[in-house]
């Protein structure tokens, strides 16, 4: 009777531990779920651990998920269109206009940012010529909302009452201000026509 209790525990741990092996042997190569899908672009899985093929990854993410939502913003007066991604970390502003995460996706306030000197990509270069009654265009899934300028502003850096919540329908553009790192300059913009793309 003993043995049998031995050999069933004996059992029990090689069981455990097959499991816990083929656990660790499938996550060893996952970086997150998000990038999961994009492995298959790579020759080598080994070399999603190099940082420039991670990035190489992450930038298909984010290139994908902005044209699978066709997902953009336009201001006509600088022949401006740029795609929007999610998020505001270096690696989408470096690339996109990014979208802040808290922000309204649609109805409400749609709260966006760029760069505007000393990048790559510097979308909101002009923004600070953007004049009263200026339009923006925003196009989120095929809707397209157009926006007429009515508050330019210059904030402090850590003032981020401009992004809450609202009632009414606006896009709120954010961007540093030329040569001084504590403020950034707000452009709000109300909606006066909504249709589809």
């Amino acid at each position: 009777m003993k043995s049998n209790f031995i050999f069933i525990c004996y059992l029990f741990i090689l069981i455990t531990f097959y499991i816990l092996a083929l656990i660790i042997s499938d996550y060893k190569f996952n970086i997150t779920s998000n990038y999961r899908f994009f492995l298959y672009e790579l020759n080598n899985k080994e070399d999603v651990l190099n940082f420039d093929v991670l990035s190489k990854v992450q930038k298909l993410y984010f290139k994908n998920k902005s044209e699978e939502n066709n997902w953009y913003i336009e201001i006509p007066r600088f022949n401006l269109k740029a795609d929007i991604a999610e998020g505001t970390t270096p690696m989408v502003l470096n690339q996109f206009v990014g979208h802040f995460e808290d922000s309204a996706l649609f109805d409400g306030n749609v709260s966006l940012a760029a760069h505007n000197r000393g990048y790559d990509v510097n979308y909101f270069a002009n923004v600070k010529d953007l004049d009263y009654g200026d339009e923006i265009v925003y196009c989120y899934k095929n809707i397209k909302n157009n926006y007429v300028v009515d508050n330019i502003c210059v904030i402090d850096e850590t003032d981020w009452s401009n992004l809450e919540p609202t009632s009414e329908n606006i896009v709120t553009l954010i961007t540093c201000v030329e040569d001084m790192p504590n403020l950034r300059r707000c452009i709000q913009a109300s909606v006066y026509s909504s249709g589809i793309n």
